[in-house]
C-alpha cells in the first residue's frame, strides 16, 4: 500500500508536529507500507524538489514564502497533482491544518483517491491560541466553517484524542468515520530512571538544589508564569528551590521580565533551546516537572505529548486539570493534577509531591507501565489499518495489507 502524506512542515524543523509525523512514518514502514511525504509552503520558501532529513525523503512545494493562504493551497494542490502522477498513491493522508486537507480533497476527488484527514488540532483554535484571531470573530467562524467542511467530506477522519473526537462528532461526522490515533512514545528511546549527569548539573549551578522544571515551547497557554509565581510561594518552605526552563518561544521575554521583577534571577535558569537528542539529559536534572496549562479550548480538547515523555522516563510531575491532561493522567497513580489557572493550587501540588518522596518509585513504575502497555507508537499506528481499509472500501477497493 502506498500512502502520500501531506504535511504542514517536517524535519529538519523540530516540533511536536514533526516528531509525531516521523513516529507515524516509522511504524507504517515497519508494517510494510510505502510512505511518501509532501510539505506545503508552510515549510518555508522553496524551489520544490526533494530534501533528505534524518534519513527521510520529503517532497517540497515550490513557493516564494510570500504567498497568501489561497495561493498556498493552490500551490499545494498543483504539487500534489504532480506527485499523484509520479507516485500513484492508494491513499492521500493530509494532516492538520485544514489548509492541507482542502487541496488533498480537491485532488482526491479529481483522481478518485480516498482521503484520510488527520486533525491534530482545529484550525480556528490554533489561530486563537497564536493570537491571530479571537473566538467568535468573523475569521474564527470562517475558519471553523472550513474545518467542518473538510471533516465532513474526508472519507475517514483521524484525530489524536477523545476531546477532539467529540468536537469532530458535533460537526456532523459519523462515529464510524472517526478514529483516535493517540499520541504515544517510543519507550526504547527513553531511559527509565536514569541518573543525572553530574557535569551538566554542576554547570547549571544545580548541585544540592531541589529542581522544578519544564521542557518545551514557551507559549502563553502553557501557564509558565504560574510556575514562577508558585515558586515564590514555595521558597520559604524550600529555600534550596530552583526552576529549570528548557526551551524557548513567544513568552520567553515576558517570563524573564517576571523573574527579574520577582527577584528570582538566581533561582530560575533559562537554558534556551537544546537539541532534541539532548533533552533527556535535562529532564534527568529535574525533581518535579510542571505542566501548568491554562484552561482554554485547545488545552481542554487536546492531549499533549510531554507528560507521556515524562512517564516514559520515570519523572515525577504535576499537571493542571484541563481536559487534555485528565485524558492522559491518572491522578495519584501516574502523575498529579491540580486546579488549572491557580498558582496556589500549583504550589500546594508541588509541595505535596515533594513531601512524599517515599512513594515516588511506585508512581514512576506505574507511569512507565502505562506508556508501555497503552501508549506505544506500535499500538497507535496499528489503528490505521482499519482506517485505510474503510477509506478504500468506500471506493470499492480492497488491498491486502
Amino acid at each position: 500500500m502506498r500512502i502520500l502524506h501531506v504535511l504542514d512542515h517536517s524535519l529538519p524543523l523540530h516540533s511536536g508536529y514533526a516528531f509525531r509525523t516521523v513516529s507515524i512514518l516509522r511504524e507504517q514502514c515497519k508494517l510494510g507500507w510505502e510512505t511518501f511525504h509532501l510539505t506545503t509552503p508552510k515549510q518555508g520558501a522553496s524551489t520544490g524538489g526533494r530534501e533528505e532529513a534524518d534519513g527521510w525523503t520529503f517532497y517540497r512545494t515550490a513557493n516564494s514564502g510570500q504567498e497568501g493562504l489561497v495561493a498556498q493551497m493552490r500551490l499545494t494542490a498543483a504539487r500534489l497533482d504532480e506527485l499523484v502522477d509520479e507516485l500513484k498513491p492508494d491513499i492521500l493522508h493530509p494532516h492538520s491544518p485544514v489548509l492541507n486537507a482542502l487541496p488533498a480533497l480537491w485532488v482526491g476527488r479529481k483522481r478518485k483517491i480516498p482521503v484520510v484527514y488527520e486533525m491534530r488540532a482545529s484550525w480556528e483554535d490554533a489561530a486563537v491560541d497564536h493570537g491571530t484571531t479571537t473566538e467568535g470573530s468573523l475569521r474564527y467562524r470562517v475558519s471553523r466553517g472550513l474545518e467542518s467542511f473538510a471533516l465532513r467530506r474526508a472519507d475517514q477522519v483521524t484525530t489524536i484524542c477523545e476531546g477532539l473526537r467529540g468536537d469532530i462528532r458535533v460537526r456532523g461526522v459519523a462515529d464510524d468515520r472517526i478514529t483516535v490515533i493517540p499520541n504515544a512514545v517510543d519507550v526504547a528511546t527513553f531511559q527509565f530512571g536514569a541518573e543525572p549527569d553530574p557535569a551538566l548539573r554542576a554547570s547549571l549551578g544545580l548541585d544540592g538544589k531541589t529542581v522544578l522544571g519544564f521542557a518545551g515551547s514557551f507559549y502563553g497557554y502553557e501557564g509558565l508564569d504560574l510556575l514562577i509565581d508558585a515558586t515564590c510561594k514555595l521558597i520559604p518552605a524550600y529555600p534550596d528551590l530552583c526552576v529549570l526552563l528548557v526551551g524557548g518561544g513567544p513568552q520567553e521575554a515576558n517570563l524573564k521580565a517576571q523573574v527579574q521583577r520577582l527577584g528570582l534571577s538566581e533561582r530560575v535558569i533559562f537554558t534556551g533551546r537544546v537539541p532534541h537528542s539532548q533533552v533527556q539529559r535535562y529532564y534527568e536534572l529535574i525533581d518535579v516537572l510542571a505542566y501548568p496549562r491554562l484552561p482554554i479550548r485547545l488545552t481542554e480538547l487536546v492531549t499533549p505529548l510531554k507528560p507521556l515523555e515524562a512517564m516514559a522516563q520515570g519523572r515525577m510531575f504535576v499537571a493542571s486539570d484541563v481536559g487534555g491532561h485528565k485524558e492522559l493522567i491518572r491522578h495519584g497513580e501516574t502523575g498529579f493534577l491540580f486546579r488549572a489557572g491557580d498558582a496556589d493550587a500549583l504550589a500546594a501540588a508541588i509541595s505535596d509531591v515533594l513531601a512524599q518522596r517515599g512513594a515516588w518509585p511506585k508512581v514512576k513504575a506505574q507511569a512507565r507501565q502505562f506508556v508501555e502497555v497503552e501508549r506505544t507508537w506500535e499500538n497507535s499506528v496499528a489503528r490505521y489499518r482499519e482506517v485505510y481499509r474503510r477509506a478504500l472500501a468506500s471506493y470499492g477497493r480492497v488491498l491486502n495489507f
